[in-house]
């Protein structure tokens, strides 16, 4: 019998970790680490719920923490077999793992240094040396070729449409008949940049994200309000902080401040991509043509620059953030992480966060639990690196930049099904979008469960009953 163990992502939109058996062999898809409130984050630290010496290969679905982020401790712990992704997802990895490693040495010496940890001494979970080793054991090819990557397992990479690289990973089960289709982190549909999401024609078990199962993007100018932010910001002459993912978001944000920077709906100004993060994957973004639309690859072939407007300033060094302290004059600083979970963004925030003239603008998804969240849901004072910080700065918050697919997209991609799955399991989503989504999905006809942390559920066959819905 094949089966799936949930092992993150489960009831929850990050963590994303799922152990595939078939015929003895077992293939972990993603890697991620926790992210959001403490009971999440002591998962990082748990002990891996598989035995890392009989797995066979690691799949990663695509390159953000959260599907990423626990393969160097993976591999501490052991694992030396392939890590099998598209090429845009390794040479992303390339930076974020290392990055990864960096935060967190970084945040231990710092909590060392200042003495708010409960730990002594406070520690990273893994190091710098993980992650390169992680790296070593990268095994890439490209959409639509299929692979077998152990005996009787044959995978498929599709356009996801989520980042640079993302995929919908296919696992035909030979011996079965078979087919798993994994979403990953599923695409939005004429987003900029990057491909829309390819459709899959059919599929026995389905492991579909949930992020807006229960939410539209009913944002349908989100340039009309980034303007806004941009615009309102300098009328009041403070600075616009955008916490943003280094990789994909920040990209898709530096497009479009060009764009309106072009038709002069907002003033050239100085803008500050304070992430070395994101300063190197944006060249990586302009390097893979494969996984640009039509649009973007023209811009490119036309001479032009759309990932930066005529004043960004890259910054990468640590005494180059350092100095943006001291600016004052109206500007832009777009920083990591996202969900203001960690990152060189916190000191940002601590700085600009207690002054009503700037401006807080979150572009995406924030986490329940996460720094983030609890700003948007308006907590008057913010915990910064052991510091209470009232929150005076105007927030803001921009959901129809977000890379995922809201449910209506999700249903359009559902939709692509010639042969409708005999069993979809939903994860990556907190419980009101789970539920919302497994509805939906109840109304197509389509058999649909909601698994829970650490459930192991076994695969329907390729004939036979559906399972029961739940």
């Amino acid at each position: 019998m094949a089966s799936i163990q949930f092992l993150g992502a489960a009831g929850t939109v990050t963590g994303s970790k799922f152990l595939l058996e078939h015929d003895g062999k077992q293939v972990l898809v993603d890697c991620g680490l926790f992210q959001g409130g403490k009971e999440l984050r002591l998962r990082n630290w748990a002990p891996t719920p598989v035995d890392v010496h009989e797995l066979d290969a690691v799949v990663l679905t695509h390159a953000h923490i959260d599907h990423t982020g626990g393969l160097p401790r993976l591999v501490s712990q052991g694992y030396r077999g392939p890590v099998y992704s598209t090429p845009g997802t390794r040479d992303l990895c390339g930076l974020l793992l290392p990055d990864s490693a960096r935060i967190q040495e970084e945040e231990a010496r710092y909590a060392n240094a200042k003495g708010y940890s409960k730990h002594h001494p406070a520690l990273p979970l893994y190091g710098e040396h993980d992650a390169e080793r992680a790296l070593e054991q990268f095994e890439t090819f490209g959409y639509g070729r299929p692979k077998e990557i152990v005996p009787g397992i044959r995978l498929t990479f599709s356009q996801a449409g989520h980042i640079l690289g993302s995929a919908v990973c296919v696992f035909d089960l030979l011996s079965t008949n078979q087919r798993v289709v994994f979403t990953g982190d599923l695409g939005r549909y004429n987003a900029p940049i990057l491909r829309d999401p390819v459709a899959i024609g059919s599929a026995t078990t389905l492991i579909a994200e949930s992020t807006y199962g229960d939410r539209a993007h009913v944002e349908t100018h989100p340039m009309d309000l980034l303007a806004d932010a941009v615009n309102d910001t300098v009328a009041r002459g403070g600075v616009l902080v955008i916490p943003a993912f280094a990789v994909g978001r920040t990209q898709e944000i530096l497009f479009h401040l060009d764009n309106l920077e072009r038709a002069k709906r907002i003033p050239e100004l100085p803008v500050f991509v304070d992430s070395p993060l994101a300063c190197n994957a944006t060249p990586i973004y302009l390097a893979h043509p494969n996984d640009h639309d039509a649009s973007f690859r023209q811009l490119i072939l036309d001479g032009k620059t759309p990932l930066q407007t005529n004043r960004t300033h890259f910054v990468t060094s640590a005494n180059q953030s350092k100095q943006l302290n001291g600016f004052k004059d109206p500007g832009i600083i777009i920083s990591a992480s996202g969900m203001a979970t960690g990152g060189r963004i916190l000191h940002h925030l601590a700085r600009r966060v207690t002054d009503p003239k700037n401006t807080i603008l979150f572009v995406g998804y924030q986490a329940e639990g996460t720094r983030g969240r609890r700003m948007i849901n308006g907590e008057p004072t913010i915990r910064i690196h052991g510091r209470d910080l009232e929150v005076r700065a105007r927030l803001m918050q921009i959901s129809g930049f977000s890379a995922h697919a809201d449910w209506t997209e999700m249903l359009r991609w559902m939709d692509g099904f010639t042969t409708p799955p005999r069993q979809v399991l939903l994860v990556h989503g907190e419980d009101s979008a789970l539920e919302a989504m497994r509805a939906r999905v109840a109304l197509k006809g389509w058999p649909v469960a909601v698994p829970k942390h650490l459930e192991r559920v076994e695969l329907v066959s390729a004939s036979g009953p559906d399972v029961t819905a739940r």
